[in-house]
């Protein structure tokens, strides 16, 4: 039984589809002004997670992730750098969707544009407005009124006077809203920015009706998963929520959302100066580290993703792929039918408990443990299935092993380095210990560590 926390409620529930064998899951993606960075990588790792373990148990998962094209924040970008909105937002969201590829991400089902639903956007808002949910206001646009719609703050965990109470100065009271919670559902035009036409003036969607239509166009009523991070819960998906339930119409089943990161133990913020890009850190670090670090942080938690914290997790994965190549060395069969049972279903209880990847993470490091410990023995065959059931569970949370890590190719290729290890051996039997002396130095300097084997010489790149 998968069960998962549920935003709304603050309970574990279980996941029951809305369809048997099937799993749909809206995702919110980035808006796409600027590259992505630390904390966008959080987010999209923690879904692609869930949704790997989710296919892992044999379901079929429809997975929407959208690209947020049109928003205040790219019009004013783009007006900075002289260019148009949409080839800003279009460079913008194949660098994103080019990063998400580095960290192995499998790509959504759907990946639609705001730019495209628009229709759908102006049938929802006009819908609100015969249902007296939302109003117009000459110049400005049309605005959801809170106030006629019982429940509003659920999501948030707040009552609408808390909300109130909460907002104080922190909301500019416009004079033009009946209250400082009302949200924009459609923005009057502006000189100079993009428009379309609507039966109340030209203008442009305001940003969470466009998730709204997009998730309802694609996945229907009463999907299974909306997700996104922490920081979108109050007010985009609650006001997402919000225009939905006016409309009496059955939205997200489940409302999942992973926690914030820290750098260097401070939130991550632009203003803090430590708004690492993704680009940058994959630069230096191996992106299965990355993927890992997440992994050993429970989705609800707040993590640490600063340099000293991926140097960790960088040597985590040499320990794995390290024990691939031990594996084959000894000549151990990874491509065995067999595994340990105890290990998976020990994997598949952790998981199955709200993602809990820091369990499964465990259960993969205590079979490199244990395949060591076999493998010392003599034991091919023991160690053979451990480190066969330990790349199942791994590939589960998209880490591929064995593989050259980034830069590599500076220390030389396979073959290359595999006849300097011969080499190094021949002397060793030779009694030339100064030859192996030299070899082994020559390949360290080269980024290039050696470990001797009852098999053989293991080596890897460091």
């Amino acid at each position: 039984m998968i069960r998962l926390h549920d935003t709304m409620t603050r309970q574990k529930v279980e996941l029951r589809p809305r369809r048997p064998g099937e799993v749909s899951m809206y995702v919110c993606g980035p808006t796409v002004y600027d590259e992505p960075h630390l904390g966008h990588a959080r987010t999209a790792l923690t879904y692609d997670l869930l949704r790997r373990f989710l296919e892992w148990e044999g379901l079929r998962v429809v997975m929407v992730s959208n690209i947020t094209d049109i928003d205040d924040k790219i019009i004013a970008r783009a007006a900075e750098e002289g260019r148009s909105e949409a080839d800003l937002a279009e460079e913008q969201a194949a660098f994103y969707i080019e990063q998400m590829d580095r960290l192995n991400i499998l790509p959504p089902t759907e990946r639609p544009r705001a730019t495209e639903y628009v229709q759908p956007m102006i049938d929802v808002i006009s819908d609100l407005l015969d249902r007296g949910a939302a109003y117009g206001v000459e110049g400005r646009g049309v605005y959801f009124d809170v106030a006629r719609l019982p429940g509003y703050g659920r999501l948030a965990g707040r009552n609408l006077a808390q909300l109130l109470e909460d907002a104080g100065s922190r909301v500019s009271v416009d004079e033009a809203k009946h209250s400082p919670l009302d949200f924009a559902l459609w923005k009057a035009a502006r000189p100079g920015e993009p428009r379309w036409d609507t039966p109340w003036g030209e203008g442009r969607p305001g940003w969470h009706t466009e998730c709204v239509a997009m998730s309802m166009s694609l996945l229907g009523e009463d999907f299974d998963i909306h997700g996104g991070g922490d920081d979108l819960r109050f007010p985009h998906h609650q006001n997402e929520w919000a225009q939905v339930e006016a409309t009496g119409r059955k939205f997200a089943r489940l409302w999942v959302h992973s926690a914030m990161l820290n750098v260097s133990g401070e939130k991550m913020s632009k203003s803090l100066g430590n708004f690492t890009t993704l680009a940058e850190a994959l630069d230096i670090y191996d992106p299965r580290a990355m993927r890992l670090l997440v992994a050993q942080t429970h989705y609800r938690a707040t993590m640490e993703m600063g340099p000293e914290a991926l140097t960790s997790a960088t040597e985590a994965v040499k320990r794995l792929d390290a024990v691939v190549r031990r594996a084959r060395a000894e000549g151990a069969d990874l491509d065995t039918t067999e595994r340990d049972e105890s290990a998976v279903e020990t994997f598949r209880a952790a998981m199955e408990e709200d993602l809990g990847t820091p369990g499964g993470v465990e259960v993969i490091f205590s079979l490199v443990r244990a395949a060591n410990t076999a493998f010392d023995r003599g034991d091919i065959g023991t160690g053979g299935v451990k480190v066969a059931t330990m790349v199942e569970l791994a590939g589960v949370l998209g880490l591929e092993l064995g593989e050259q890590p980034p830069g590599a190719e500076a220390y030389g290729d396979d073959a290359e380095i595999q006849a300097l290890v011969d080499a190094r051996t021949a002397a060793r039997q030779a009694g030339n210990y100064a030859e192996a002396d030299r070899i082994r130095d020559d390949l360290a300097a080269r980024g290039v560590a050696m470990e001797d084997t009852r098999g053989g010489t293991v080596w890897h790149r460091i």
